[in-house]
This record gives structure tokens, sequence and C-alpha cells, in this order.
């Protein structure tokens, strides 16, 4: 028969067991709660501007002019996805091959040393990089590419792409260095080379990891606003021709921090602000809906795998 004392101890783990249990279920509700009160208080806030605005007018306006309330967020809606792409392809295209050069190529020992310098990038104040882009990036722009002003979707694209790297490598490295060994040396075995076990096993089997590192970097590139402010030339106009990226321009975060201030609380410029935030949320909201169906259809592909 079991002693007291060891009825006693079982006890106690199943109590801190449950104990855990509850704990995590209310901080995920919580954060659930957090999330839906945001979105209501967005709406609250934002929706009144809609009764002198309609939401199409509101979209596809193509002039935002406070004196005159005249809010359209055409230009704020295409220099936001101008800088966003921008940025996302540079991070993308220096940022998974660096992961699979740091995880599979590089010798522990000089990775060690690497990757925690690659972190501390990611802690550098955003206003930093604007510094820096204002001051190096913004003058070799209009020199070497005769732009009468530096400032630019492409200027701010550069900076927030590299300002973004952090993330996509130490995520997507992290991702990768999870894959079972076995499965690694399975491929080896059978006699695939290194770089066609890289291509064909670890980055399928990693590629969720390095969706969600690509995610999550625009994530930050789209709600980046100091940096940009520094960058784009805050100019709400649309781009002519429209796919002049070397045009200054605006994005929609930095229109809500250059006149939140100047904004009467209750008047149509604050609710139109605010409004930009909804449409904020709405398109993070369908790009993270995107990214899951990308990765449940990448995993279909490759078998199953994580």
């Amino acid at each position: 028969m079991e002693s007291t004392k060891s009825k006693k101890i079982k006890g106690f783990k199943r109590f801190k067991e449950r104990a855990i249990e509850q704990i995590l279920l209310i901080i995920s509700i919580l954060s659930i709660l957090i999330v839906f009160i945001i979105f209501l208080y967005l709406i609250l806030e934002g929706a009144p501007a809609f009764s002198k605005i309609s939401f199409i007018d509101f979209i596809f306006g193509r002039e935002w002019f406070s004196p005159i309330d005249k809010y359209g967020i055409m230009p704020l809606l295409i220099g936001s996805l101008y800088v966003t792409v921008i940025a996302t392809v540079i991070a993308v295209i220096l940022g998974v091959p660096s992961a699979i050069v740091l995880s599979e190529m590089m010798s522990p020992s000089i990775a060690s040393i690497i990757k925690p310098i690659i972190e501390i990038l990611n802690d550098i104040p955003s206003i930093v990089y604007g510094l820096i882009g204002m001051i190096i990036l913004i003058p070799f722009m209009e020199s070497s590419l005769s732009m009468v002003v530096g400032q630019s979707y492409l200027t701010a694209g550069i900076v927030l792409g590299i300002m973004a790297l952090p993330t996509v490598i130490s995520v997507s490295d992290d991702a990768i260095r999870s894959v079972p060994k076995g499965i690694k040396e399975g491929s080896l075995a059978l006699g695939a080379s290194h770089w066609e076990t890289i291509k064909s096993v670890v980055i399928p089997s990693a590629i969720s990891g390095i969706i969600a590192s690509i995610i999550l970097a625009m994530g930050r590139i789209l709600g980046e606003t100091m940096a940009v402010m520094f960058l784009v030339g805050c100019v709400t106009q649309i781009p002519s021709p429209l796919y002049n990226i070397f045009q200054s321009g605006d994005t929609m975060t930095t229109r809500i921090v250059s006149e939140m201030g100047e904004a009467a609380r209750g008047s149509l410029q604050y609710h139109s602000l605010v409004s930009i935030g909804i449409i904020l949320l709405i398109i993070v909201t369908i790009l993270n809906l995107v990214a899951d169906y990308a990765r449940i259809r990448v995993q279909k592909k490759f078998g199953g795998v994580r």
C-alpha cells in the first residue's frame, strides 16, 4: 500500500497541474478578451466617421485634407502596400537564406556568436533605424539615383526590410533547428547530398516556422511608424505613374501619428483617424488567415510535415 507521504506528494502534483492548467486558461481568455476590447473600442470610436463619409468614399477616396474634412485613404493604402511589399521581399530574400546558412552550413561555435548579435539588432529602437536611414540612405538615394528627394516608398521599404531581418532570421533558424536529426540523417543515408537534404527535407519540414517568421515580420513592417515618418516623405498622394516606388508618399500609420495629436476628440478628423486603425486591424486579420491557409496547403503538399 502507498504511504501517506506518497499520496500527499501525488495529490500535490495533481493540484499543481490543475492550477497551472487553470492559470493558462485564464491567460488565454484574457488575451482573447483584450483583442475583443481593442476591436470594440476601435469600432465604437471609428464608426461615427461613416455617418458623414461613405465607406466606399473613405476607402477609395484619393484625397486626405483635414481642413475641409476630406478623408480618403487610397493614397495611404497604396503607400502601406508598397512599403510592406518592398520590405518583406528584402527581408525574405536576405533572411531565409541567412537562417539556412546559420543553422545548416555554419559551424556551431560561430553560429552561437552570430545569432545573439542578430537578435540584438531586433532590440534597436525603430527611430534609430529611421535616423540612420535619413542620414545615410536618403543622401545616397539622391546622389546615386538622381532623385530630387530621397524620401520615397523604396527608401522606407529598404530600411524596414533591414529592420525585419532579425525576426525572419531568428524565427526561421529556430524552426530549421527543430527539424528532427533523424530525418536529415535518413535523407543523407539514402544518398542525398547536403544541399538536396536541405532543399527537399529540411525546408519543407520547417516551412510552418518560416511562414510564421515572414508573417511576424510583415506585422512589424505594417505597424511601423517612427522609422517610416523619417523616410517616406509623409506626402499624401497617389504615385504617378502608379508603379513609381521612387516617389514620396504616406502610410496609414504615419498619418495617424502625424494628425492624432491635433485632432479634437469627437471630431470627424478624430473618428476618421481611428477608422484607419480599424482598416489596419482588418488587413492584419486577413493576412493571418491567408498565412494559415498557405501553411496548411504547404503541409499537405509535403505530406503532412510540420
